[in-house]
């Protein structure tokens, strides 16, 4: 391999994930090179590989959306982010994650907050940025509020649970386990609801409701999340992986309820405004890792040559936390 090339993961629909030499990036006008040090496996890879969420024009074919790593080159205009070369940094990234190298925009990197580890850090940019920008941005969840978060046990769920419990906000979830569940209350959650024995409208609704719903589910749960949702609530969607198609939405409810029904996909945001959230991300977010009520849940870590056991793992639905690959020592 050459200084030119670099080890990375391809994809092709349809087949197993294997390591390939590919170019190496070079950092243009206001990005950064970053060498990779752990990636994070999150469900839109998995969809993305099975050929349905193709990456936006420009981005990296490859896959992964966040990482670790160390700051190889600076191009021009990204210095007045304030890194220099050799400094450890986490970046939300448009793709190409799974990489000796990736390429971020400098408003999308971040200082790796102490007293995380390099494979701890790598799961907080997909996580931490759409959490805030969907549950605080577009939710407007207020201390003294109530959150319902579907998928508890998720990367983006155990992210959830501990930032707004930390924010002053009662959290409840929904979860495919007792243990997940367990698990999700010692995370902060008040009460975690087994769906597969519970109702979960049922609970909500004898328990007072709640304020906002994070929902990953999709049109199954639409009515219910209605139904739950106190006056002014706000439902806000960032997945349906069961369905985004609705047949016989009752509209009156939310007229009545004086509901916002909303959603968000990041990947395609501007660097703009992701420039924007990461500085809220590092105003808010930081300062709670460095008290010690935050911390990333990590469920395993692979070799990035293991990046097919990686996928299968997640794909498994048992993991709690996320799933990271690990690519380079310092």
């Amino acid at each position: 391999m050459s200084n030119a090339t670099m080890r990375a993961v391809s994809c092709v629909v349809g087949q197993p994930l294997g390591l390939h030499d590919l170019p190496r990036p070079e950092a243009g006008p206001e990005q950064i090179l970053i060498r990779v040090a752990a990636a994070g496996v999150n469900r839109p890879d998995m969809i993305q590989r099975a050929g349905k969420y193709p990456p936006p024009p420009g981005a990296p074919e490859t896959l992964g959306l966040e990482v670790s790593g160390w700051v190889d080159a600076l191009g021009d205009g990204a210095a007045d982010a304030g890194f220099k070369i050799g400094d450890p940094v986490i970046a939300l990234v448009p793709g190409g994650g799974y990489a000796e190298y990736a390429i971020a925009h400098k408003g999308s990197v971040l200082p790796v907050p102490e007293p995380l580890t390099m494979e701890e850090a790598a799961g907080l940019p997909e996580t931490v940025f759409t959490v805030w920008n969907n549950v605080f941005d577009i939710g407007r969840l207020q201390p003294g509020e109530r959150l319902l978060v579907h998928g508890g046990a998720s990367g983006i769920g155990t992210t959830a649970i501990q930032l707004a419990a930390a924010w002053g906000a009662t959290v409840f979830v929904t979860a495919g386990t007792d243990d997940k569940c367990r698990q999700c209350e010692q995370l902060g959650a008040k009460r975690g609801i087994n769906y597969r024995e519970e109702d979960f409208e049922a609970v909500l609704n004898e328990a007072g409701g709640v304020d906002v719903v994070l929902d990953m589910v999709g049109a199954p749960y639409f009515a219910k999340n209605l139904s739950i949702l106190n006056d002014l609530g706000r439902l806000v969607y960032i997945a349906f992986l069961h369905g985004a198609k609705l047949e016989n939405a009752d509209i009156s409810r939310i007229m009545m309820k004086r509901l916002t029904v909303t959603g968000s996909t990041l990947r395609i945001r501007t660097d703009a405004y992701k420039a924007a959230l990461a500085a809220k991300v590092r105003q808010h977010v930081w300062p709670m890792i460095a008290e010690g009520t935050f911390r990333p849940v990590v469920e395993e870590i692979f070799d990035i040559s293991k990046a097919d056991d990686a996928h299968a793992r997640m794909d498994s639905g048992g993991h709690v936390g996320k799933v990271i690959l690990k690519v380079a020592e310092k």
